[in-house]
């Protein structure tokens, strides 16, 4: 998760080319073919708020900012873990369409949970063991920032990958639960210095099937934005 004052806003000038997925929402794609693309400009971030966020240095906010719910399965999945537990799934955000493009042009198209807002972001997937339908939770930032995530109350281990302004990959983390009552205990995860303006969280694992790694691109769909995600039918 993002601590509250932990990112900074990420310019969602970055060209999020979403592709309306025809597949299910959490399901990939190898076939490279072109649906259409869409600006970034398009998307609506009027009511994103610019997040501070704190460096490695800086004491950790009371709250935090990025969510990052620990799970043990893939988020393509949308699996719980397997200990007959209900799951606890993210609530009120709104789902986005994203479209990942691999280095060698293989695409996968998903459905990714958004927190747009400061208050989302901080949120994140705090206390959340099951994505649902969707691979994972898609963190987007205003203008480009170097802030730190962290996990702090977030019981699953998750996976992080973040995107530059204009979609490509510039880094991802490994995240452990921290479960300790005092935010500022909790590591910070960061992509090295380099600045993004998107961020995806998955379960741990996730990120390999959802193609975001290196020498991908990520795009966000605009005008897919809506309450869940659209599951296959059957």
């Amino acid at each position: 998760m993002h601590p509250s004052s932990k990112r900074s806003p990420v310019s969602i000038a970055a060209t999020v080319l979403v592709l309306v997925a025809a597949l299910a929402a959490a399901g990939c794609s190898s076939d490279a073919s072109d649906p259409g693309s869409l600006d970034t400009s398009s998307v609506d971030t009027s009511d994103t708020a610019a997040t501070i966020e704190p460096s490695p240095t800086d004491p950790a906010p009371a709250a935090p900012s990025s969510t990052n719910p620990p799970s043990t399965e893939p988020a393509v999945t949308g699996d719980t873990p397997d200990d007959g537990v209900e799951g606890v799934q993210p609530q009120g955000f709104t789902t986005i369409m994203a479209r990942v493009t691999a280095a060698d042009g293989e695409v996968c198209e998903v459905c990714l949970w958004l927190a747009d807002t400061e208050e989302e972001r901080g949120r994140g997937l705090m206390g959340v063991t099951d994505l649902g339908p969707a691979g994972g939770m898609a963190f987007l930032f205003e203008s480009p920032t170097t802030g730190a995530f962290y996990m702090f109350q977030t019981p699953t281990p998750l996976s992080i990958a973040w995107f530059a302004e204009d979609g490509p990959w510039v880094g991802s983390a490994e995240m452990e639960p921290c479960l300790d009552e005092s935010p500022g205990r909790c590591p910070l995860y960061s992509p090295d210095g380099a600045a993004y303006t998107v961020a995806v969280e998955a379960f741990e694992g996730g990120l390999d099937d959802l193609l975001m790694v290196e020498g991908s691109v990520i795009e966000l769909l605009a005008g897919t934005e809506q309450p869940e995600c659209d599951t296959p039918s059957s």
